[in-house]
């Protein structure tokens, strides 16, 4: 049975030094799940020093083969407890359970085979050739390294996705990981540090995992010079505080922040079907994705009639209960998150903003819930159009031509992802081509795997997740000179 009132710490399940808990509550019923360890400084310390210890003395950096194996083991061991996991994911996040058997759960789980098999197939040490410099014949080449400590920030939106797209390429690459869980979803994490420690040969140190319901504890990692990298996903405002407090130690910084992404319909056949995947790739999950596409562009001469397919799909899908294996948006995360929406909603009609549909909270005893919410009558400027509301709400705006809705869309402090849709694929990739985004799907196309890149332009984020260009964030590289011949 999974536990939850724990941390790992040098490779021991251990209550907080203090003894402290927090809550944690299901956001579909505000019902009390139960309790998680919630650690203090005192905790933090004793982590990264653990995780020190077990990169600068330990083999663990330099046996690819031994990582890999241990990699397949924990995916294994989840592998094991899915049905217990699942029941988790969907009481403590509020997930869809049918996301569950994609990117909320077995996804990023099998995504661990890939690493494992990267560690073991990657090309460690790159060949440069001769040279000659100052008559000094010399043969060249480069070594990648494991980046160090890592300090592993995550957020509460998708835990599992997160925690292991952070902590299987950083395994793979041979560094040694602190991981600071989300408040509100501890237990996806201890889980996670429960299996490491009981089903895995991963030694001491070498993975940690901490709980706490002070948010404020994670920039430990970002100041304690013990720390080599910080990999952080979560708001914008939050990765410039975390940019900030490790630049006294020049720490690299991986960031993957918020996103204000656009689709773009195209004005041919394809509009109501672009609709229907707009609605639904818009607020599944309760719009809580930073990569969901929010901005809905539609050709002016037919906004009326996109703005209706859109408002009737958005009314069939919803709001309901993550354990039916039809909802598609269940609740947000918590009271706190759905005052924040409702803040947004209630600003934005009185900027004189129309909702077509939703606008309230949904029609439930309890739980979190927010209706499927389409905004009109605004343009590009207002709030409502460029601030991350991570809830249910959709905002369509009317473009006139092609040029002005790659304007439209590019017109962000962000750059996360984006989609174009139409009839004519080749004009809808050339359309994509254009957009200042880390990633875009073409006609439903769907970027998500192991081996794509994940990132953002602008205020997105700062490098990339997953991919082998993810693994190489937690790499450094050495370059060597050996005299020629040698």
């Amino acid at each position: 049975m999974l536990k939850q009132e724990h941390l790992l710490i040098d490779g021991k399940l251990v209550p907080a030094a203090s003894g402290r808990v927090f809550e944690t509550i299901n956001p579909a019923t505000e019902d009390v799940l139960g309790t998680a360890a919630d650690a203090g400084v005192e905790d933090l310390d004793a982590a990264i020093g653990a995780a020190r210890r077990a990169f600068d003395t330990g083999t663990w950096a330099t046996d690819p083969a031994f990582r890999a194996t241990c990699i397949r083991q924990l995916r294994d061991a989840l592998v094991e407890a899915a049905e217990e996991l699942r029941a988790t994911t969907v009481a403590e996040v509020g997930a869809p359970v049918m996301l569950t058997y994609g990117a909320h759960q077995e996804g990023p789980v099998a995504d661990l085979g890939w690493a494992a098999d990267l560690a073991e197939s990657y090309e460690w040490v790159t060949d440069l050739g001769e040279s000659e410099v100052m008559g000094i014949k010399s043969r060249r080449y480069t070594r990648r390294q494991p980046a160090g400590v890592v300090g592993a920030i995550t957020p509460w939106n998708f835990p599992h996705q997160i925690n292991l797209a952070k902590l299987g390429p950083a395994l793979a690459a041979g560094c040694t990981v602190v991981l600071k869980a989300a408040p509100d979803t501890p237990w996806c994490a201890t889980a996670l540090g429960q299996l490491i420690a009981e089903k895995t040969d991963i030694p001491p140190g070498v993975v940690n995992v901490i709980t706490s319901q002070d948010h404020a504890i994670g920039a430990m990692l970002s100041t304690d010079p013990r720390v080599d990298l910080v990999s952080f996903t979560g708001s914008t405002s939050t990765g410039r505080a975390v940019m900030r407090s490790a630049a006294d130690t020049l720490k690299k910084v991986f960031l993957e922040l918020g996103g204000k992404s656009a689709f773009i319909a195209l004005d041919d056949d394809k509009l109501g079907e672009a609709m229907g995947f707009a609605g639904f790739s818009g607020i599944v999950h309760a719009g809580q994705g930073c990569a969901l596409t929010t901005r809905v562009l539609l050709p002016r001469s037919r906004f009326d009639e996109g703005v209706e397919t859109l408002a009737a799909t958005l009314e069939a899908l919803g709001a309901g209960d993550p354990a039916d294996p039809g909802t598609v948006c269940g609740p947000v995360i918590s009271a706190r998150q759905r005052d924040r929406i409702e803040g947004f909603l209630t600003r934005a009609r009185e900027a004189g903003a129309t909702f077509v549909t939703g606008g309230k909270r949904a029609d439930r005893d309890k739980g979190f819930f927010i209706e499927p919410t389409l905004v009109v009558g605004v343009d590009n400027t207002a709030e409502i159009a460029r601030e991350e509301v991570f809830g249910p709400v959709l905002t369509a705006i009317p473009y006139d031509s092609v040029d002005h809705a790659v304007e439209i869309a590019n017109d962000s402090d962000y750059g996360l992802s984006g989609a174009v849709y139409g009839a004519d694929v080749q004009r809808a990739q050339d359309i994509a081509a254009r957009l200042r985004t880390g990633t875009v799907g073409v006609n439903g196309g769907l970027w998500y795997g192991a081996d794509v890149p994940f990132g953002g332009f602008k205020q997105s984020g700062i490098g990339r997740e997953m991919g082998v260009a993810g693994f190489e964030e937690y790499t450094e590289i050495q370059s060597v000179a050996v005299p020629a011949g040698s």
